[in-house]
């Protein structure tokens, strides 16, 4: 997103004060008034307009309405939905700031994929957008916004939790003592605290969490009391996380699954990351698996450094592919081009289970075939080339035991580490909420009296 001039924050001012003069009385009959756009929100060096904001709350709308989701009131959903297009403006902000971007190649290549899974060429695609009324030079900013916020998860979060082997020792202990193997969809709602907020915001913050549950507890519908109330970036989507057993869940969410029965609303609870409500929407019986798959892969990383940029690593890791695919030898190639301790051994990274790896670099070897080689990927750790040598099932070991331990306490870790770094980084960044500022101008314009 380009910075805006201050030119154009003067010019959008005058349009704004123009948009609200007297009509002459030389004028036709009064008409109806038409709302000049105006700035919503100022993030950083940027603007938020009331254009923007409406252009995306309709397409939220659109969804909630394919999903039978009741609607809140037009006030609480221009709130809900400006706070996170604000979100997403810091997110992307701090990426451009820090030097992480998603070039054109790349996403080209995600366009690509997208068009593949919906049966189409990346041109057929396009032609199906512009059927629908969506401009697809939109649409790719879109999606280049999406994949950049992922990769910005990625790396300030997912790639610097750490979980200790005493975590794990008493993860296996509790999964002993209590069996284990249910799963339970919960829905949330999370009112995010600042991360130095006052006693009277955390007060006020509770009692709008108070409030939430009340109309929870009363049987309001709960999607739309979590587009109505909730902070989380899947608030328009009722706050569903999906079939999770209670040791992926964060820990606040699990002790409370644990003691709810199915359609019942939990206490208001307090964590680091502000308020939260939960609702058990449903719960069922699981196993652990017998066995699972693993592969044997191998790869070549280069790092992204201040002196290899981003397209000089992808340049010389397509130039690698290339000579592999001429027949030149992958063990070769890793010694002389992997940054990284397996190159001394070809790149060979041993037998890999489900949740050794980050999770872009399980997905690409997933993808691959035995001996196949995969496109340049990014992971947090730089770019690779991966191929897999072979997979084999296995009989869940005490070793393996102790890395889906570490799976399960990583994914129960991460939401609360993210919202922990959103809240941060959100903070840090200079906002300035004009949303309630223009509803009351627009309410003196329409009662001028």
């Amino acid at each position: 997103m380009i910075a805006m001039p201050k030119s154009i924050f003067r010019l959008l001012a005058l349009i704004f004060c123009l948009s609200s003069l007297p009509a002459s009385p030389l004028l036709a009959a009064p008409q109806e008034l038409i709302e000049a756009d105006h700035i919503v929100a100022i993030v950083g060096d940027e603007v938020i307009t009331y254009y923007e904001l409406r252009t995306k709350l309709e397409a939220a709308l659109k969804q909630l309405q394919k999903q039978g989701t009741p609607l809140p009131a037009q006030d609480v959903l221009e709130k809900q939905m400006l706070e996170r297009v604000i979100m997403d403006r810091v997110q992307l902000q701090y990426a451009r700031e820090t030097g992480l971007r998603v070039d054109d190649t790349q996403l080209d290549q995600a366009i690509g994929r997208i068009a593949a899974n919906n049966k189409m060429t990346p041109q057929e695609f396009r032609q199906a957008l512009e059927k629908d009324g969506i401009e697809y030079a939109k649409f790719r900013e879109e999606i280049r916004g999406e994949m950049t916020t992922v990769r910005l998860r990625e790396r300030e979060v997912d790639s610097k939790l750490v979980i200790s082997d005493g975590e794990i020792d008493n993860y296996l202990a509790n999964q002993k003592a209590t069996g284990g193997g249910e799963e339970y969809q919960l829905a949330h709602i999370l009112l995010r605290a600042p991360e130095s907020a006052s006693p009277e915001q955390l007060q006020k913050l509770r009692l709008r969490g108070e409030q939430a549950l009340k109309r929870a507890q009363a049987g309001e519908n709960f999607a739309e009391l979590t587009a109505a109330f909730s902070d989380a970036p899947d608030a328009l989507k009722g706050g569903d996380l999906g079939w999770r057993p209670l040791d992926r869940l964060p820990s606040i969410y699990a002790d409370a699954a644990a003691r709810l029965q199915v359609e019942q609303v939990s206490e208001l609870l307090r964590s680091s990351a502000g308020f939260h409500v939960v609702k058990l929407l449903a719960k069922r019986g699981g196993s652990a698996p017998a066995s699972v798959q693993q592969t044997h892969a191998r790869h070549i990383l280069v790092r992204i450094t201040e002196v290899v940029s981003e397209p000089e690593a992808r340049r010389k890791l397509e130039n690698v592919r290339e000579r592999i695919a001429n027949g030149v030898d992958f063990a070769e190639q890793a010694r002389l081009y992997s940054q990284d301790g397996s190159a001394a051994k070809g790149g060979d990274l041993g037998w890999l289970s489900p949740g050794d790896t980050v999770p872009e670099f399980e997905r690409a070897m997933g993808a691959l075939q035995p001996n196949e080689v995969s496109p340049v990927i990014q992971s947090p750790f730089g770019l690779h080339l991966i191929q897999v040598l072979e997979r084999r099932e296995r009989d869940v070991s005490a070793e393996r035991q102790r890395g889906v331990a570490r799976q399960a306490l990583r994914e129960r870790k991460l939401d609360e580490a993210y919202q922990d770094w959103l809240r941060q980084i959100r903070d840090r960044t200079y906002v300035e909420n004009r949303l309630e500022l223009g509803r009351a101008r627009r309410e003196r314009a329409r009662n001028p009296g």
